[in-house]
């Protein structure tokens, strides 16, 4: 028989697609199996208030019964409104090496999104906050906390397929020495900053965790509203990322810049808890739970997640207020390795002052588009 690929329209077809990434890379030695239950969350319109503004379907490929591939296609209405043109996105690409269930699928994601007048299909894209593209570079690295990870072989599926480079993103490392200590001239520069903008750096109150994570909602909001690729969060969406992010978050990681009582920035660093869920197979229980209990202060690598100023205050330095702060949290707790993703390519105002610190470039995702 040969590939079809059908619509994903029942409750069994639904764990089929859930399922799949979980068979696809079983052998895989650098994917890290998310948590299933986590993995459900993102897929159901209850639980991820982003599907709430979004018309979905998803598609699997199936050949004499068994599966060999997976992808959604949707429309963002929130996404037609700040971009002010008729693209469509394409997400949750999984697919075996075989390049006809490939083009199949991304055919009909494509045909889905030109029926309903679309005029570009832009992808991979996620039903998750900030996890876009296809990783093009680094795929020996295991991906960190919320970050994609996809085999070499789906860059060649899309190219092949007729999609085209829109943008890349870059994901930057550093490792931290024994005995590292921030040089003076850095320490000279921020004591200066701090000085004259009167700037002050708090961490988030794991009390008052949903106001401050709106409060970082609405700086993110405003501080990338000109970005490429730029969805406004809602504040639903804003609960809802408070509450994913309580279990994992270290308060002293994620800041807010004041000018006085107004929020100006914030940055949010994270454990990297995935190296807690490596062989675990996306299931908390039984060996997880304790793990994520008792293990989670002897993790030693983090992801910068997120970084954001607003536009008054960009040009005056108030990020290396953060990599200051961060730097000295960092040191004190041990921490060897340091991720900061994503960076558009061509956002000089991040990735200079990342490269300055030292930080060097150890991944490339790739987002895709195609006229339709």
């Amino acid at each position: 028989m040969a590939c079809q690929v059908k619509p994903v329209q029942t409750g069994k077809d639904l764990r089929r697609f859930i399922q799949f990434p979980y068979q696809l890379y079983r052998n895989d030695p650098v994917w890290i199996p998310p948590l299933r239950s986590e993995s459900r969350k993102m897929l159901n319109t209850r639980t991820n208030p982003m599907l709430a503004h979004c018309e979905v379907q998803h598609f699997l490929a199936v050949k004499n019964n068994r599966l060999l591939g997976r992808v959604s296609a949707f429309i963002d209405r929130l996404a037609l409104d700040a971009w002010k043109e008729p693209v469509g996105l394409f997400g949750s690409y999984e697919c075996v090496d075989d390049d006809e269930a490939s083009g199949m699928l991304l055919d009909q994601a494509r045909i889905w999104l030109k029926t309903r007048s679309m005029k570009k299909m832009r992808g991979p894209w996620s039903f998750a906050s900030q996890e876009w593209g296809a990783q093009v570079s680094g795929n020996g690295l295991p991906p960190m906390i919320m970050a994609p990870y996809n085999p070499p072989y789906y860059i060649h599926q899309m190219e092949r397929f007729g999609l085209k480079k829109a943008k890349d993103l870059l994901v930057y490392d550093i490792d931290y020495p024994q005995n590292y200590t921030l040089p003076e001239r850095f320490i000279r520069l921020t004591e200066k900053i701090t000085e004259k903008y009167r700037i002050n750096i708090r961490s988030v109150d794991m009390r008052q965790l949903k106001r401050d994570v709106r409060i970082i909602v609405d700086v993110a909001n405003e501080s990338t509203r000109n970005n490429w690729g730029y969805i406004p969060v809602t504040s639903e969406e804003a609960d809802n990322l408070a509450a994913s992010l309580k279990p994992v978050v270290d308060p002293d990681l994620v800041m807010i810049a004041e000018a006085g009582t107004i929020p100006v920035g914030y940055l949010i660093a994270l454990p990297d808890i995935n190296v807690l869920l490596k062989d675990l197979n996306g299931r908390l229980f039984p060996r997880g739970l304790a793990r994520m209990v008792f293990s989670r202060n002897r993790i030693r690598q983090y992801r910068i997640w997120a970084l954001g100023i607003v536009p008054e205050y960009l040009r005056r330095a108030i990020d290396t207020l953060f990599y200051r702060r961060l730097s000295e949290v960092l040191i004190r707790k041990g921490v060897e390795r340091v991720e900061a993703n994503y960076v558009l390519e061509d956002n000089m105002a991040m990735n200079n002052p990342l490269k300055k610190m030292g930080f060097k470039e150890a991944k490339r995702y790739r987002v895709f588009e195609m006229k339709l």
